[in-house]
Order: C-alpha cells, then sequence, then structure tokens
C-alpha cells in the first residue's frame, strides 16, 4: 500500500472528500464499462476466434469479474470499519493502476483473466464510498451527497463504453492506457487531498460475519411478504443483464456494428435508464403508483427483449431502444413497494440483500447468455440464431412479470383478510 501522510481534518474539507469519492466512483464505473465494447476484438486477438467463439471467453471474463465484486463489497466494508476508509479507497486505486498497466501490454489471455479478477476485486469499493459519505454528512446533507455518489456512478457507466468505443477504434489497449493514467491522477489527489473520515473511536473490530455477503440474503428471506417481490426483481434483473452481458457480440456479430456504433448504443441506453430512473420515475409513481409503474416498466421490457431476439436490421433496434428504456422504471418502483412492506430496522438489511442477490444474478446471467450465444452462433451448427440470448432474457422478464403480477394478488388478498 502507498505511503501517505494522513491528513485529518476531517469535516473541514467536505468539498475534498466529496471530489475524491465522487471521482473514484465515476472512474471505478468507467474501468467497467470501458471494456464492453473492445472485450469482443480483444478476445479475438488473443486467442485467434471468431465474435461467436470470443463471446464463451468473454462470459467466463465478465463473470469473474461480477464474482469478485459480489465476494469483496461487503468486506471491504468491513474492513473499513477497522482500518479506516482512507486506506481502503487508497490501495484500491494503487492496485487499479497496475492492473490496468498489465492489461495494456498483455499479450497472454489467461493475463487478461488474471487482470479482470483484480480489477473486480479492487474496484468493489462502492461501499467504503458511501460509508465515507455518510461520515461527514448530517441528515439534512446525507441524501443529497449520497445522489451526487450515485449520479458520478451513473455517468461513469455511461461514458465508460463511449470512451472504449472511441478509443478502442484507435487500438484494444488504448482504453485501459487511459484508464490507468486517470487512476493514478486520482490516487495522486487523493494521497495528498484526502483525509480519513472515519474517527478511531467509532472503529469496529473486523467480523467475517459482517464480511459475508450471504447473511443480509439469509436474513431479509425471512421475511415472507416481500420473497416473491424480491423474486420478480432478481428474474428482471437477469434477462436486464443482456444488454451489457451480449449487446457487443450480438450487435457486431448480427449486424456487423464497430465498437464506437457499440459504445454509442449502450450511452444511449444509459442515458435513457438514467433519465427515467432520476426523472421520469418523480412524476410517474406520485400518479400512478409503485405497482403499476413497476407493470407498465415490465411490459416494455419484455416487448423489447422479445423485439431484440427477433430484429433483422438496424432500423428495429433503433426503434426498439426507447421502449427498452422504460423498462429502467421497474427497478425503482419495485423496491420503493418493498420498502413499504418491511420494518423500519430491517431497510439496510433489504438493500444488502437485493446488493448481493444482483452480484449472483450478474456471474449467471454472464455465464449462461454467453454460452447460449456461442452455441446459437457457431456457424457449423445447423441453427443460426444470434438472439438466442434475448429469447432467453425475454422468457425471464416474462416470468419475472407473471411472479410480480402474482405478487400483487397475494398481497390483496393477505390486505383484505
Amino acid at each position: 500500500m502507498p505511503a501517505s501522510p494522513v491528513p485529518q481534518a476531517k469535516n473541514k474539507r467536505p468539498i475534498a472528500i466529496l471530489i475524491f469519492i465522487g471521482g473514484t466512483s465515476f472512474l471505478n464505473a468507467v474501468g467497467a464499462g470501458l471494456i464492453i465494447p473492445v472485450m469482443p476484438s480483444l478476445i479475438t486477438e488473443l486467442s485467434a476466434r471468431d465474435i461467436s467463439g470470443a463471446a464463451a471467453l468473454g462470459g467466463y471474463i465478465a463473470a469473474l469479474y461480477a464474482g469478485m465484486q459480489f465476494l469483496c463489497g461487503s468486506t471491504y466494508g468491513a474492513l473499513s470499519d477497522r482500518f479506516g476508509r482512507r486506506p481502503v479507497l487508497l490501495f484500491s486505486l494503487f492496485v487499479l493502476v497496475i492492473d490496468y498497466l498489465i492489461m495494456t501490454f498483455t499479450q497472454s489471455l489467461w493475463l487478461l483473466f488474471v487482470g479482470r479478477l483484480i480489477a473486480g476485486a479492487a474496484s468493489a469499493t462502492y461501499a467504503t464510498a458511501y460509508a465515507s459519505i455518510a461520515d461527514i454528512s448530517g441528515n439534512r446533507t446525507r441524501a443529497k451527497r449520497f445522489g451526487m455518489v450515485g449520479a458520478c456512478i451513473g455517468a461513469g457507466f455511461i461514458f465508460g463504453p463511449v470512451i472504449g468505443g472511441v478509443l478502442g477504434e484507435i487500438g484494444t489497449r488504448v482504453p485501459f492506457y487511459c484508464a490507468a493514467i486517470l487512476m493514478a491522477l486520482t490516487l495522486t489527489y487523493g494521497l495528498f487531498y484526502m483525509p480519513e473520515t472515519l474517527p478511531n473511536d467509532r472503529r469496529r473490530a473486523f467480523s467475517f460475519h459482517k464480511a459475508n455477503p450471504i447473511g443480509a440474503v439469509t436474513q431479509i428471506v425471512r421475511l415472507s411478504r416481500i420473497g416473491w417481490f424480491m423474486t420478480a426483481l432478481v428474474l428482471f434483473q437477469f434477462a436486464n443483464n443482456a444488454y451489457t452481458v451480449i449487446w457487443p457480440y450480438f450487435t457486431m456479430e448480427a449486424f456487423g456494428w464497430s465498437s464506437t456504433q457499440v459504445g454509442l448504443s449502450l450511452a444511449v441506453v444509459g442515458f435513457g435508464f438514467s433519465g427515467v430512473k432520476g426523472g421520469l420515475i418523480r412524476f410517474v409513481v406520485p400518479k400512478y403508483g409503485e405497482a403499476t409503474t413497476a407493470l407498465v416498466g415490465f411490459l416494455c421490457a419484455t416487448l423489447a427483449l422479445l423485439g431484440f431476439a427477433l430484429a433483422q436490421n438496424n432500423l428495429t433496434i433503433m426503434l426498439l431502444l426507447p421502449l427498452s428504456v422504460l423498462g429502467a422504471l421497474v427497478p425503482p418502483a419495485l423496491t420503493g413497494l418493498m420498502s413499504c412492506l418491511v420494518p423500519q430496522d430491517y431497510q439496510g438489511t433489504m438493500q444488502g440483500a437485493l446488493s448481493s442477490l444482483f452480484g449472483l444474478t450478474m456471474v449467471v446471467s454472464t455465464l449462461v447468455m454467453t454460452q447460449l450465444f456461442t452455441a446459437a452462433t457457431h456457424h457449423e451448427e445447423t441453427v443460426y440464431f444470434p438472439g438466442a440470448p434475448f429469447l432467453l432474457a425475454f422468457v425471464a422478464m416474462l416470468a419475472g412479470l407473471l411472479t410480480f403480477w402474482r405478487a400483487l394478488q397475494r398481497l390483496r388478498q393477505q390486505r383484505h383478510s
């Protein structure tokens, strides 16, 4: 871990802390997004496979990244409770700088696997970043500052694919080199201007129970009133992961898109998702309620996935993108509905459980969809169907819609009984 003096003026420099946390969160999201458009080309370069074969390897790499984030997120939070936020965040940045440099120069496929494993583990610091904000914020400013960090993460996932797509046209390694430089600049800023936000008298001993990502899920499933709603949301996430998991391979294979086109299309979707979650949801939920809003989102997402599965040209893809964006109504509406059914002292547990379930869902959906894509696009096979993963996603989304509808019926019966 890099040695540096530790500033202690915790509450006197909130702006410096907010800049560092926001920048770190933004760059972590950029790092996760920039590899998406260039991954097919990079894997084909290192493995001498076509896009169809590269998808299977890409699935393993993406699942490895998601799995490390799932395993390490709660561990970092527990470590930051024991040793402070600053060393955890700085160490994460230091490791990412080294990791991106390694991936810039690697000529080996196995080293790419190792690099993404390290990146997944090192970038799982969102919980620590939010904890730093909570340390320096009062009740009046905490939500606003959390929103700022969330906006930085959202912006990172929007700009990451764009940056990766454009730079990928120059070379498949250029995005990693640029990410290493940005991470190094953020690390340098943090070394000199990021103070420790957690005082020594508020630190707690490290606990393996707190660091266990399964614990929150085990607790929350006992609340049977939201079990079916959680199942519906997990099915939604499984299906919706098709966009980040399979979209680059699908559009390159079926329509011959470049990495720039892939990045720009993901940015459009990202902007749309942000607009729905940050803007449209504010007007729709107060007028129609969480249940109706979630139903509309499920219907739009289901139709969009079926359309992508059967699409034959670029025009169809463009026309379906707005419909797919409306699916972003589901997570905030459904989460809001569940929060009304959970006791106040279980709110944090519910969020932790959802985070853990989403991490596991990402691992499973990545492996299943990429393997299905490879099987459905292998040119020696009799059936050639690049849209097969989106058809699977359609089935999962339809199952989520039906599960959600059943959960609403059960809830109404319970309220009337």
